[in-house]
């Protein structure tokens, strides 16, 4: 489906509306009433055609529109979509236009018109929203297709409420109605002369889960089943978010089965790893663990590297790469089980690779990217959420990337340049990878993995092992060791020392800090503390 917009000003709705395409609608086109207006510059970094109708100081209604006619005339379009246009559209005008949308902030029927948001805090309501409704010649009193709600909060002004309503109810209700007109879910009942008098909304009874929960997200798919058999399952999606993510990205390889619950919680936590790099980085995901990562010049040498770090437990494992997977990496890709590969975007020879392997689910997150590569800055949705009964938990997602600066040497030994850059590098893949978690890395790749431990030592044991018996072409000797919280005891030091190590990141902040470095002093280590602990609980 392709939709014209018409701007008042920046355009922030349409511009949001043709990042996420909904239901693969194209934007054909952003009409703006003036020629300073954001919108068209907006519209032109996305290389949307965009035009300029500024009304004349004596111009009539009717002849500005007319105009704007003319420019929409040049292009195809189904849905003309509006946006923060502020203006009454005549008879003539809707009577040539097949339907008219537009989103107005606030719940209607309450508060038309203009200063929503001052009428809002003036009422003292305590929830407000935003209104997708098809246009008609009243004001603000349109059949009604979507409306989102949000709250208001007791210390709420008028700019922090036009944000939330925005963000959280526009940026959702908006992009809603347009995948529903895309999708053919909505019709829109008229009167004997053709006007909107009401709209009909297919309902969607797939399954006992519901199609909306309360926090907005849309369900994007109902799953086979959820970790287990006997669980029911299915999968969200915001349209408010634009980061690159597993649950926005077409599956390439028509006929494949689809994706499981375990599949999309693997593939979201290797593509979240891989999003740490600048470098060419590639990353193998096993029950949500790291089973190798590594960074290289090439990319299929990043894959060689991660794989070979436990290529035993990468078998039926997800693959990650934040660049756009080539022809050597695919052959490597299906030289072993996996169950999923995701990056941005794959050259025709790669995915003719791929897609012979029947069951390796192909995802494609390139189309949420300004390019074929994934770096931090793909990082871009702040907080974090887990479900609980009853509740949930939100938190400020981990997106904190340590420097040289930060690191402070506590050891009478130095860790070399080298050292150094595999402290950074081995500190980015431990965030992912479960608590208690110790990870061994040597140059810019995992060489032994130690998760989930209740025992720190233990974890320090697991890593060593995982090394020692599973590592191709690698091992723990002159490693570096990081462990995701500080050392309560010495004990766990002497163990990767053991292991033959030499060098540590650790937080630090232990009671027993001193005699842990003495440890380290006694055993030859350089030992760097970075002030900030690594814990990944789910």
């Amino acid at each position: 489906m392709k939709i014209a917009g018409i701007a008042g000003n920046r355009g922030r709705n349409l511009l949001h509306i043709a990042d996420i395409a909904p239901g693969g609608a194209e934007l054909s086109v952003v009409v703006a009433n003036g020629e300073d207006a954001p919108a068209l510059d907006g519209a032109e970094e996305r290389g949307i055609p965009s035009v300029a109708v500024e009304r004349g100081d004596d111009e009539s209604r009717e002849s500005h529109e007319e105009r704007i006619l003319d420019a929409l005339a040049e292009y195809e379009f189904d849905v003309l979509c509006l946006d923060g246009f502020m203006r009454i559209l005549t008879p003539e005008f809707l009577d040539r236009v097949d339907t008219v949308l537009n989103v107005h902030p606030s719940l209607l029927p309450a508060f038309p018109g203009a200063d929503a948001h001052g009428q809002v805090l003036e009422s003292n309501v305590r929830t407000t929203g935003a209104t997708v409704h098809v246009v008609t010649e009243a004001l603000d009193e349109g059949p009604i297709v979507t409306q989102e709600s949000v709250p208001v909060f007791e210390d709420d002004d008028e700019q922090s409420l036009k944000e939330r309503v925005l963000y959280e109810a526009e940026f959702e209700a908006y992009p809603r109605a347009i995948r529903w007109f895309a999708e053919g879910k909505v019709e829109v009942e008229r009167d004997e002369e053709g006007r909107p008098v009401g709209v009909d909304i297919a309902t969607d009874t797939k399954g006992d889960l519901p199609a909306r929960r309360t926090v907005a997200n849309r369900r994007e798919d109902t799953l086979r089943y959820g970790e287990n058999p006997h669980q029911d399952a299915a999968v969200y999606a915001s349209d408010a978010s634009e980061e690159p993510s597993v649950v926005h990205a077409p599956q390439l390889n028509e006929g494949a089965k689809d994706l499981s619950y375990n599949n999309y919680n693997d593939a979201d936590g290797a593509l979240n790893l891989v999003k740490e790099f600048e470098e060419p980085a590639a990353a193998v995901i096993k029950h949500t663990n790291p089973a190798g990562c590594a960074t290289a010049d090439t990319l299929a040498d990043a894959y060689r590297d991660a794989l070979s770090t436990d290529a035993k437990s990468a078998f039926g494992g997800i693959v990650a790469l934040n660049r756009e997977c080539d022809a050597e990496t695919a052959a490597e890709i299906v030289d072993s089980f996996k169950e999923v590969v995701v990056a941005p975007g794959y050259t025709d020879d790669a995915l003719a690779t791929l897609t012979e392997k029947e069951n390796l689910r192909v995802l494609d997150v390139g189309d949420r990217t300004e390019d074929d590569t994934l770096g931090p800055a793909d990082r871009t949705e702040r907080f974090t959420e887990k479900a609980l009964v009853g509740g949930r938990l939100v938190q400020e997602r981990d997106r904190s990337t340590l420097t040289r600066e930060d690191l402070e040497v506590v050891t009478e030994r130095e860790p070399t340049d080298e050292q150094i850059e595999t402290m950074l590098f081995a500190w980015k893949v431990l965030k992912h990878v479960k608590s208690n978690g110790i990870l061994i890395a040597d140059g810019t790749e995992t060489v032994g993995v130690g998760m989930g431990q209740v025992s720190r030592v233990d974890a320090v044991t697991l890593a060593a092992m995982k090394a020692e018996n599973d590592a191709e072409g690698k091992s723990a000797e002159g490693a570096v060791v990081a462990s995701d919280a500080f050392f309560p005891f010495p004990d766990a030091v002497e163990e990767a020392a053991e292991a033959g190590v030499e060098a540590v990141i650790q937080p630090g902040g232990s009671v027993n800090d001193d005699d842990v470095i003495e440890a380290a002093n006694e055993l030859g280590l350089a030992m760097v503390m970075t002030g900030q602990r690594a814990f990944r609980h789910d």
